[in-house]
């Protein structure tokens, strides 16, 4: 697999998103995810991103009891920020002494004495962006973590973030039919000097063109839930059609949907003409891991890129990303606007 940089870190140009053996998706194997770790290493992957509140702490004691003894074989990405009330509700909590003690109990769940990248998984707006990044790099300082990352962040936010203690890198959803960082997010990026890491690459499974049928989609299934409304039965009916051009790209290209789709992203290029996303696609099955790692040897033209940006986006894209609550609480510029 080719290689790109995150800040001082190497790493395969599609990284391995873990959320998807703790929750999300349905329930998974765990022997299975274990055997996925070691076989996505053994293919090229080199990076792995997890967080504290995957299975609130399954996903993290799942990389560490598969891969203990590979620590030096990929760069770790691991997030914190986020707490539980007594009825199980999750919350933003960005304190400085949360961000500790998390960091803390992931190193002893992921069994390594470091982290390379730690983000801080949302901005909690009851706590300066100041004071949770000063601990971040309170982390760095107490060799804990190496560099240190936002997920979901405006561009003022990072920039505030940045001002405070240099950021290397900002996670967000960005794929086709999710654009949000495009407003200005991905410019910002290219002049501070942060990596831009996307997550979601392949549209929560739309751009494989595997989920077709969303009428059985799982209670707990994120597409049911925070995701809903472009999932919704007849939203959903009308953003499929955009499957049957789409695929007729990818068979030009003998690759399969989802393969184009992160293809696509790869071949993005920033303000300053060069090629540095880093994507990392989710998943449980080991069939899958292999296919999105071949993704990698392809290479679009920029006609090609083009066809593709008119075809899928959020103008031909029905539904928002997320349920209008959470659209409402986000910090992205470009949701807080739709």
């Amino acid at each position: 697999m080719h290689s790109r940089f995150i800040g001082p870190f190497e790493v395969s140009s599609i990284g391995l998103g873990c959320m998807n053996f703790s929750m999300g998706y349905g329930p998974a194997d765990d022997e299975v995810s274990k055997r996925l770790l070691n076989e996505a290493l053994d293919v090229g992957y080199r990076f792995l991103d997890t967080a504290s509140m995957y299975g609130w702490g399954h996903n993290e004691q799942t990389i560490g009891d598969a891969l203990k003894t590979r620590r030096d074989e990929y760069v770790l990405a691991s997030k914190c920020g986020f707490s539980r009330d007594e009825d199980g509700k999750s919350y933003e909590d960005g304190r400085p002494e949360t961000i500790k003690r998390q960091c803390e109990e992931s190193l002893k769940r992921l069994q390594t004495d470091v982290i390379d990248l730690y983000y801080l998984h949302r901005w909690d707006k009851n706590i300066a962006i100041e004071e949770s990044v000063g601990a971040l790099a309170d982390l760095v300082k107490e060799g804990k973590i190496r560099t240190f990352g936002l997920s979901e962040v405006s561009t003022d936010t990072l920039r505030r973030a940045h001002k405070e203690s240099p950021v290397t890198a900002v996670q967000s959803e960005y794929s086709l039919w999710s654009r949000t960082p495009e407003f200005s997010l991905l410019d910002a990026c290219t002049e501070l000097g942060v990596a831009f890491v996307p997550f979601s690459p392949l549209g929560r499974g739309f751009l494989t063109g595997k989920a077709m049928d969303v009428s059985e989609l799982a209670e707990n299934d994120l597409r049911a839930t925070i995701a809903r409304p472009r999932f919704e039965v007849d939203a959903y009916a009308q953003n499929v059609k955009l499957l049957e051009p789409y695929a007729s790209i990818a068979k030009r290209y003998e690759c399969t949907m989802g393969q184009l789709a992160l293809a696509w992203l790869l071949a993005r290029k920033d303000s300053a003409g060069n090629k540095t996303l880093v994507s990392i696609p989710g998943t449980k099955h080991i069939d899958f891991m292999n296919e999105n790692a071949a993704a990698g040897d392809i290479e679009l033209d920029e006609s090609t890129v083009a066809e593709l940006d008119d075809l899928i986006n959020e103008s031909t894209v029905v539904g928002t990303r997320y349920t209008q609550g959470r659209m409402a609480s986000s910090d992205s510029e470009q949701d807080r606007l739709v």
